[in-house]
C-alpha cells in the first residue's frame, strides 16, 4: 500500500495565504511575524487535535512534549514519519 503524500494540514501557509500577507500593508518584519503566527496557529490546532483538547486548553508542557515526540520520531524513523518536515 502506498503512503499518502504529505497531508494538507502539514502545509502551514498556503500560496493564497502567503499572497494575502504579501499584499498587506505591513513592513517586512511584520509580514514575517504574520506568516509565523498563521503557521503557529495551524500547528497548535493540530497539536490540540492530537491531545483531544480545545486549543485554548493546551498547556505549555503539552506543546513541549509534542515537539519532543515529533523530534524523536524524526530521529528514529526519519523525516517522512514526523509531522514537521525539517
Amino acid at each position: 500500500m502506498d503512503l499518502p503524500s504529505q497531508q494538507p494540514s502539514t502545509q502551514f501557509l498556503t500560496l493564497e495565504e502567503s499572497a494575502k500577507v504579501d499584499t498587506a500593508l505591513l513592513s517586512s518584519p511584520e509580514k514575517f511575524l504574520t506568516r509565523l503566527t498563521i503557521s503557529s496557529l495551524k500547528l497548535l490546532k493540530h497539536i490540540a487535535q492530537e491531545y483531544g483538547v480545545p486549543i485554548e486548553d493546551l498547556t505549555t508542557q503539552q506543546v513541549i512534549s509534542w515537539f519532543e515526540n515529533d523530534g524523536k520520531i524524526r530521529r528514529e524513523q526519519g523525516i517522512e514519519a514526523s509531522y514537521l518536515k525539517w
